[in-house]
């Protein structure tokens, strides 16, 4: 049975930190391109990370310099490693695998509510 599940967000301060933490089971981790999308109601789903299946990354510009992604192949997990955070980065973040050859092959996590406010 495949699942992602994410864990790790919460209410922060900005300026504040938060590492997100996306598990994965029942698939080839190591043979799927991993992202983190997020969504805010009234908003289209913005693209936030990519990591390749080759360790490959690239962020949203909204992002760069920020946050920090990354995945540990022999635990089945990747990571969002959140500085600097700014209101508008409020949302629920999503991660993503797909195939990196089979895109046919494309899971969700439930998500999780990441709350930057004072």
């Amino acid at each position: 049975q495949v699942q992602l599940v994410e864990s790790g967000g919460g209410l922060v301060q900005p300026g504040g930190s938060l590492r997100l933490s996306c598990a994965a089971s029942g698939f080839t981790f190591s043979d799927y391109v991993m992202r983190w999308y997020r969504r805010t109601p009234g908003k289209e789903r913005e693209l936030v990370a990519i990591i390749t299946n080759a360790g490959g990354t690239n962020y949203a510009d909204s992002v760069k310099g920020r946050f920090t992604i990354s995945r540990d192949n022999a635990k089945n997990t990747m990571y969002l490693q959140m500085y600097s955070l700014k209101p508008e980065d409020t949302a629920v973040y999503y991660c993503n695998a797909v195939h990196y050859y089979y895109s046919n092959y494309d899971y969700w996590g439930q998500g999780t509510q990441v709350t930057v406010s004072s």
